[in-house]
């Protein structure tokens, strides 16, 4: 795993960017017509693959409070969340712009009403904030995140890493993920065809999956 890194990221020409490393994950013998076959949940990986996350927060008291103390820039109480509900054009922007989303409970209802619709598709429906959530902590697990999801057709696309990890943590981080996707398939790794990686603008290199 560690020398399919490493080719991938020799192969990869010098851009002005940092570009992520992605993994694709096809499947094989997976009936996308089961609802149990299409999935859709994350996992926390050994290295981080990012340095920060733009997360928004819906609260209010004193957990809207600790996620501004936090950090947060997005902080959105009852009131925002109803008025965000009427443009649709604000939602995808908000969408668009943050990677995760976290929620007081009691807001939950109010978010599927009103936000639902635009961000369950985009699999960034919010996780629940308890009240005496240690956000930083969350924070840090975030920038280890990878979301793992299967829509019409049988692969899962995730980033991985990106050029300036040292291969080691890109190849564990592969392999957290190859893992996590064998604990939610039928015949677990003889449920996956094929995997490659690639830089953002490279070319795929194989993998050997076993």
């Amino acid at each position: 795993m560690t020398e399919a890194v490493a080719k991938c990221k020799k192969e990869a020409k010098k851009r002005k960017f940092t570009e992520s490393i992605d993994l694709a994950v096809n499947f094989k013998d997976l009936d996308l017509k089961i609802p149990s076959n299409r999935f859709n949940f994350q996992t926390t990986l050994p290295h981080p693959v990012k340095k920060k996350v733009k997360v928004a927060v819906f609260a209010t008291g004193d957990l809207a409070l600790k996620a501004k103390e936090a950090g947060v820039k997005t902080v959105l109480g009852r009131d925002e969340l109803e008025a965000l509900g009427k443009s649709p054009k604000d939602i995808r922007k908000l969408a668009n712009e943050h990677d995760f989303f976290l929620a007081e409970p009691k807001l939950m209802p109010l978010i599927a009403r009103f936000l639902g619709k635009y961000l369950a598709p985009r699999g960034k429906m919010p996780q629940p904030l308890p009240p005496n959530a240690d956000i930083s902590a969350i924070f840090e697990r975030l920038t280890r995140t990878a979301k793992l999801r299967i829509k019409e057709n049988p692969v899962v696309l995730t980033k991985v890493g990106n050029v300036k990890m040292n291969n080691r943590e890109v190849a564990e981080n592969i392999e957290a993920v190859i893992h996590a996707l064998e604990g939610k398939l039928e015949k677990g790794i003889m449920n996956i065809k094929s995997a490659m990686i690639k830089t953002t603008m490279g070319k795929s290199v194989k993998l050997e999956v076993h």
